[in-house]
């Protein structure tokens, strides 16, 4: 890896603008052998901006999608356009580490792996889609290790035989939801560490970035993706863009709960409104993960790795109360630990009032050496938020907004297709599903490393056969966003009353489309956001300037979050049953006989339309039993 890589030199080396896909010539010729290396990787159709591949983000999936791309077609252009510094996005932010088995001396295997992952996606879950996601994750692991990717290793000597650890191979922990350890892993950094090999070998490949450009809207010609609306966000400069395959993999959307989530800023779900917008179905958007352990002071992430060394989750008694609510106590599957613990704060045994009541958890029993050799990333979140030292010290924790299970429908996994033409998905912005209505602690880095390869592999194959559109629909789209931004951003209008509504939004949704969900509380949430999208339908932004707008990006993202949560709302109001994350008090129990299906929520003429589509069952039967 490029340990001396900063933002200048990415900035010199691989980043290009917009101006440098227009250098190449036009219509489908290929540049010249003089041109220069940035031309090499331009093109100009129709007189358009343009190159062969276009992926959206700059995660695991995105930058594992454009390495694919260029491997499978060198002659193809493959362009990555990012909001920010690729170095700065949620793939980081996943700590506890990656599943897949490399080990199967303990009896572990793809298919019990898929069994998992069915099973604590309480069985929304296709099982077709799931067992050869696991087989793939697995080899994904020797793949990842191969290229640079500084796992945590076993030491060479001394390793549990029993357990078959491999002298000097990659660590392993376990996870909740497993019933093997095969969740390999980096400190509690795995994330950092896995998008940073991502990257390496991007930049290595000469993958070209769009840097500082975010998405506004996907482009339609004849029921085909024909490209996109960018905008930079240093200029202002709204732009069509077209490609012969795009790429979404701009992660989820759980900043929806904007008040209460371990996600970052720009997690607010661009890729799968613009999908929307497009047309395309967004699958199980109420299934969003509530992560157990997010610190009491606004939710940032303590790993579900210090529920995998051994730490404990304690009540205002000093009880490890995970014993009430399941056998594997703090190793049960997320939506479990999330429920008891906000079980036991509403019941009294939390401390704290309101959103600031907690439950503890505790990991001093472990011992300095262990925390700061497995768990150094949790101990500085500690610090930094709760001004508290775990070593010496159990933390306040509470459930946070984490995980988008719903995302893009797609049409294919083998290579994350969708139903139109020339644009497919990947990572956090895709929903094939593998996970569920739960997933699995461990499986979305390795969602995002093997779907956006796939991904990338099928834009590929699409590409070298595919024609440019005309353009035609991709500018009219850019027209109306210059003039959106002209009326929107005239100065005038109160600084803070985006801002506010933003607030209310993710408050409203915590509220009523939370842990615990009623009838009640969701017809209330839909007519709140109608209001809110009323209110933000009158915003004006007072700042009319388009030079680094940040107000303006604000906007936008605020506009798909809304579009997202009704979306959310919608499928949650109709799902009449308790499933994974999705529990409703008013209907307790799981219902396979008229909800073991897909909620698909499309946009037909400015209306929210549900529609369902049956889960995908083939190995595991849904009485838990184990596979044969």
């Amino acid at each position: 890896m490029n340990e001396n890589l900063s933002r200048r030199r990415f900035l010199q080396g691989a980043c290009i603008g917009v101006g440098a896909l227009t250098l190449s010539g036009c219509d489908d010729k290929k540049p010249s052998k003089k041109a220069s290396k940035k031309e090499a990787f331009s093109g100009k159709a129709n007189g358009f901006p343009s190159c062969d591949i276009l992926i959206i983000g700059s995660g695991g999936a995105g930058l594992r999608a454009a390495v694919a791309a260029r491997k499978a077609a060198p002659e193809l252009s493959v362009i990555v356009a990012t909001k920010m510094m690729p170095s700065r996005n949620a793939t980081c932010m996943a700590e506890g580490g990656i599943n897949g088995v490399t080990n199967f001396s303990d009896g572990d295997s793809y298919k019990l792996h898929a069994y998992d992952t069915v099973k604590g996606g309480a069985y929304l879950v296709d099982q077709d889609a799931a067992i050869k996601f696991c087989e793939l994750a697995g080899k994904a692991i020797a793949e990842m290790d191969y290229i640079g990717t500084l796992f945590s290793r076993n030491p060479s000597g001394g390793v549990d035989a029993k357990k078959g650890d491999v002298p000097g191979g990659v660590a392993q922990r376990m996870m909740g939801g497993a019933s093997k350890r095969r969740c390999n892993y980096s400190a509690d950094k795995t994330g950092h560490i896995v998008m940073h090999a991502c990257f390496d070998e991007a930049v290595s490949n000469d993958v070209k970035f769009l840097m500082d450009y975010e998405l506004l809207d996907i482009g339609v010609e004849d029921g085909k993706c024909e490209g996109v609306v960018l905008r930079n966000l240093q200029t202002g400069d709204i732009t069509p863009v077209l490609c012969k395959a795009l790429v979404v993999a701009t992660g989820g959307y759980t900043r929806i709960f904007y008040n209460r989530t371990s996600v970052p800023y720009i997690a607010t779900g661009d890729g799968v409104a613009a999908a929307v917008r497009a047309g395309l179905g967004f699958e199980d958007p109420e299934m969003i993960q509530f992560h157990p352990t997010g610190v009491a002071n606004g939710g940032t992430l303590i790993t579900e790795a210090a529920r995998g060394e051994g730490g404990y989750l304690l009540n205002n008694k000093g009880e490890r109360f995970m014993k009430n609510y399941h056998e594997k106590m703090e190793l049960a599957p997320r939506d479990v630990v999330a429920r008891a613990i906000e079980t036991e704060i509403r019941e009294g045994r939390g401390y704290g009032e309101g959103l600031g009541s907690y439950v503890l958890i505790d990991v001093r029993h472990l011992g300095k050496e262990t925390i700061m050799k497995k768990l150094p990333k949790i101990r500085h979140t500690a610090l930094l938020f709760e001004n508290l030292d775990l070593v010496e010290q159990p933390v306040p924790i509470r459930p946070t907004a984490h995980y988008s299970m719903g995302g893009i429908e797609v049409d294919k996994f083998d290579d994350m297709s969708t139903k139109m033409p020339g644009l497919y998905v990947g990572g956090e912005a895709s929903c094939v599903s593998i996970h569920g209505a739960n997933r699995l602690g461990g499986n979305s880095l390795s969602d995002a490393v093997v779907t956006g390869q796939l991904a990338g592999k099928g834009a590929s194959a699409y590409a070298k056969t595919a024609s440019f559109g005309s353009g035609k629909n991709t500018e009219e789209l850019a027209k109306k966003w210059r003039e959106k931004f002209k009326k929107v951003a005239n100065g005038k209008g109160e600084a803070n009353e985006m801002y506010l509504l933003r607030e209310e939004l993710g408050k409203q949704n915590w509220d009523n489309m939370g842990i615990f969900r009623t009838q009640d509380k969701l017809d209330a949430l839909e007519k709140v956001l109608e209001d809110i999208q009323a209110r933000y339908d009158k915003l004006s932004v007072p700042n009319a300037n388009p030079v680094m707008n940040t107000a303006f990006t604000d906007y936008v993202e605020l506009g798909n979050l809304i579009l997202l949560s009704r979306c959310a709302c919608l499928a949650a109001r109709k799902r009449l049953e308790s499933r994974g994350a999705h529990t409703r008090e008013d209907y307790p129990k799981r219902d396979d006989v008229n909800f073991l299906k897909h909620s698909i929520v499309t946009l037909n003429d400015g209306k929210l339309e549900l529609g369902y589509k049956n889960v995908v069952v083939t190995e595991f039967s849904l009485d838990g039993r184990k596979p044969q």
